[in-house]
């Protein structure tokens, strides 16, 4: 051992004798005296810079518009008034104690909420419920409304997409859902919201907030997030639906934006049935060059996910979700890593490949002689998304990934553009494209920071998220994700739906 030192050191000797004063050794001599290449290729940062100042000037520079962009977009169904308070000064407010966490599938008092809650502020997870209860929403929803620093936005997947898009200029959006006179007060004026979608009453959502490493009695949140409860009829029953469908015919959209399923889910089992027969025959309506997008979010009801799967699925083109969504959307159709109760940490890459990859062969169109019309799935977790999408027809895909992950970065922090000094680096740098084997090992590349890996005939793209440090609002990041992602998209002219 002290032999390959003392060469070692002769070497150094005698190279600085031939580099006098050079800060950068041949590749070939590190490599010699087994030294590890910091400085070698692309894929090393620059000494002066950190990796998220890489990722964030590589995002400016890479981000590119498509050649063909929409010009009109329809956006339904679910829209209303959301209240952001703090979750914990609400519950404390509202005369609750801490206890244990327990999920509920629909909340019936202030109970349910108070352990529905903790529940998932324990796991640093998203969640939305219906309460039951008209009367005592209305008291829970009077008293977050008074609480200090409630505020009041803009809410509903559909209308937060639609707010999103019309940040675009040349971008003409229609808007159909429940809009009483505060939401659209509160809308751009780009927004088209038809007549027939007018009404004398706002929903109210309420959204109940915690930071990172916030504490209440021996809960403890890992991650910034929302719980979100409502008693909303209007949403939850997708009334809007077939005057959305309706509008589309005058409008003429380029694309379609759907969301809105999950709020049925509290209906019960009877009404959603129903009513899931109908939203697809009014889905079925639209026309088959237009290609639609579906907003999923969170649900509990296994047979509920695996009808949305089975027949609203094939249908749509695109998809968006988060972890939570994709992991029970396995569950629910026993597909891949179905017996993992929950993401441990930052889900893993190749587990998140699989189940990707699985839903897109078991409702797409992976193969040519398939019926389905399931394309491109828009996935976003904290720290990294992918977009998924079957080869031949979707352009800009890397563009499309980098621009969600940026509007991540940045509406976290409660800014335009992102601030490198309020934001750290996450994702993975080296992952496998699956759980299973054979597959590849894959690492990420900060100056390039779009990793792009095959599996048959689906591509994947992943950019890592600059995650905010101290976000100032949760709510509507996915909504702002998708909406950002299609915008970059292009759907290739030669592939009809």
């Amino acid at each position: 051992m002290w032999r390959k030192a003392s060469a070692a050191a002769l070497l150094a000797l005698a190279v600085g004798y031939f580099y006098p004063g050079s800060s950068e050794l041949p590749e070939q001599i590190l490599q010699y005296i087994n030294l590890p290449v910091f400085w070698s290729s692309s894929h090393t940062l620059s000494s002066q810079k950190s990796g998220e100042q890489v990722i964030s000037a590589a995002w400016e520079t890479l981000i590119t518009l498509p050649t063909r962009q929409w010009s009109k977009v329809a956006v339904g169904v679910n829209a209303c008034v959301d209240v952001v308070v703090s979750g914990v000064g609400l519950l404390q407010a509202l005369a609750v104690d801490p206890g244990t966490g327990l999920d509920h599938e629909v909340l019936h008092s202030k109970e349910d909420l108070k352990e529905a809650f903790i529940h998932y502020m324990g796991r640093g997870a998203a969640a939305e419920r219906f309460f039951s209860d008209k009367e005592v929403f209305q008291w829970i929803a009077r008293a977050a409304a008074e609480y200090p620093g409630a505020k009041l936005y803009v809410g509903g997947n559909a209308a937060l997409i639609g707010q999103k898009l019309a940040t675009y200029p040349d971008l003409t959006v229609l808007l159909c859902g429940p809009v009483g006179p505060k939401l659209h007060e509160m809308l751009d004026e780009q927004i088209v919201v038809p007549p027939e979608s007018l009404q004398e009453m706002d929903e109210y959502h309420l959204i109940l907030e915690y930071k990172a490493g916030e504490q209440w009695g021996s809960t403890r949140a890992p991650q910034a997030n929302r719980f979100i409860f409502s008693h909303d009829v209007s949403n939850g029953e997708m009334s809007s639906l077939e005057t959305f469908v309706a509008s589309l015919e005058e409008f003429e959209p380029e694309l379609v934006v759907l969301s809105g399923l999950h709020m049925m889910e509290g209906q019960g089992r009877e009404l959603w049935e129903e009513r899931l027969k109908e939203a697809v025959s009014a889905i079925s309506d639209i026309r088959k060059d237009i290609p639609i997008h579906l907003e999923l979010a969170s649900m509990t009801d296994k047979d509920y996910m695996n009808s949305i799967m089975q027949e609203v699925m094939p249908i749509v083109s695109s998809i968006g979700l988060n972890e939570q969504e994709l992991l029970f959307l396995s569950q629910a159709g026993e597909g891949p890593h179905a017996d993992m109760e929950a993401w441990k940490g930052i889900p893993d890459v190749g587990q998140v490949s699989d189940i990707l990859l699985w839903i897109l062969e078991q409702h797409g169109r992976t193969d040519q002689s398939s019926e389905a019309d399931l394309t491109r799935i828009h996935f976003h977790t904290l720290a990294y998304h992918i977009l998924v999408t079957v080869e031949g027809y979707w352009a800009n895909e890397a563009a499309a990934v980098m621009a969600g992950a940026r509007v991540a970065s940045s509406q976290a922090c409660g800014l335009q553009s992102v601030d490198i000094s309020k934001v750290e680096l996450k994702a993975p740098l080296e992952f496998h494209s699956s759980h299973f084997e054979p597959r590849e090992k894959l690492s990420l590349n900060p100056a390039e920071p779009v990793v792009v890996w095959r599996r048959g005939n689906v591509t994947f793209h992943l950019t890592p998220v600059l995650v905010c440090k101290q976000p100032l609002r949760t709510v509507g990041l996915g909504d702002a994700i998708s909406a950002e992602g299609l915008v970059y998209s292009e759907l290739k002219t030669q592939q009809p739906f």
